[in-house]
């Protein structure tokens, strides 16, 4: 098979022929149609993640077609098609596990870094894995709901907000363009954060209530007006640009970070607890999350807004989202 490969750290994408992938027990493997290019690639790429095995095939907001099960596969067949995400399979017995929280697993593996994932033609996958996509979406939109889709979706369904409440996203870029949507069909009284008039009218056609042009105006300023957030889904990785923000939370507000910047962020005790506001992360989700995703998304209309790429030219979609020329997602079609 085609497969595309990081062959080192810090080494360009190599496209090369492979043997073509048997799936073991529990397992399938999918046929790849469409794999998005999401900027956790760099990990791969730039050798970031402890103990990633070279070469390694990167790739994880995969979609295909089922096209061989291995022993013990109750639940899939052939034809089935399938998504799979960051999530790329968990041990059932570690404490996360137990309680049922897989995305926290202890000894979770991450499709493309624990494994191959789908810069390829094929790739194989645990069962458990797997998310059903719904009959009629597009592959390649649904490709970045396994990785960005599922990340603002639970983030945000998981904050604590309440249908009319005031929920704002920073950024409307990769992540961002997908939150807005997400809020918008959950009832929340949508605030998009961005720099420049140019994109209130993309804010607004994404379905933001209201858009916020930071250099023209003051976001806290103007979040207190509408009585404060409820949440803050910061979907930029700017530590500056967050701790600024965090004055713009409302009564038991919570900040949301999901675009991970390696500067610290700086908060006082003092604007945190008179009002019991709070700050934290939210880490992609496992299986059954990216299958809700998706459910949500084919239902409520949201959409991924994508660029298009052949899988031969992997190294320049890279580069364009890399060096951030993309709109929204570059996704790869096989």
């Amino acid at each position: 098979m085609k497969a595309v490969r990081s062959l080192a750290a810090g080494q360009p994408f190599v496209s090369e022929e492979v043997p073509d992938p048997r799936p073991g027990a529990g397992e399938v493997r999918i046929r790849v149609q469409a794999c998005g290019i999401c900027h956790s690639d760099m990990f791969v790429r730039e050798g970031l993640f402890p103990g990633i095995v070279y070469p390694r095939i990167p790739g994880h907001e995969v979609v295909g077609v089922i096209d061989e099960t291995g022993p013990g596969v109750a639940d899939f067949r052939k034809g089935d098609v399938v998504g799979v995400g960051w999530h790329g399979g968990h041990c059932f017995t570690c404490k996360a596990c137990r309680a049922g929280d897989f995305i926290l697993c202890s000894r979770g593996r991450i499709t493309g870094i624990s494994s191959d994932g789908g810069y390829a033609e094929y790739m194989v996958a645990p069962e458990h894995a797997l998310a059903r996509v719904p009959v009629g979406m597009d592959p390649a939109e649904a490709a970045p709901l396994l990785c960005a889709g599922v990340t603002t979706y639970n983030g945000l369904r998981h904050a604590g907000a309440l249908p009319g409440d005031v929920v704002a996203v920073l950024g409307i870029g990769g992540l961002g363009h997908l939150a807005v949507q997400f809020a918008k069909k959950m009832g929340f009284r949508t605030v998009a954060l961005s720099s420049g008039p140019d994109k209130s009218a993309l804010a607004r056609s994404l379905g933001a209530d209201d858009y916020v042009n930071m250099k023209a105006e003051n976001p806290v300023e103007a979040l207190t007006k509408m009585g404060g957030a409820r949440v803050i889904v910061a979907t930029v990785p700017d530590s500056d640009t967050i701790s600024r923000l965090i004055d713009g939370l409302g009564d038991e507000g919570k900040m949301v970070l999901l675009g991970a910047d390696t500067a610290p962020l700086r908060v006082s005790p003092l604007q945190l607890i008179p009002k019991r506001r709070s700050v934290s992360g939210w880490p992609s989700g496992d299986a059954l999350d990216s299958e809700q995703t998706l459910n949500f998304a084919n239902l409520a209309g949201i959409r991924a807004m994508v660029e298009r790429l052949p899988l031969d030219r992997a190294e320049d979609a890279y580069r364009i989202m890399i060096q951030n020329k993309a709109r929204f997602r570059m996704v790869l079609t096989v």
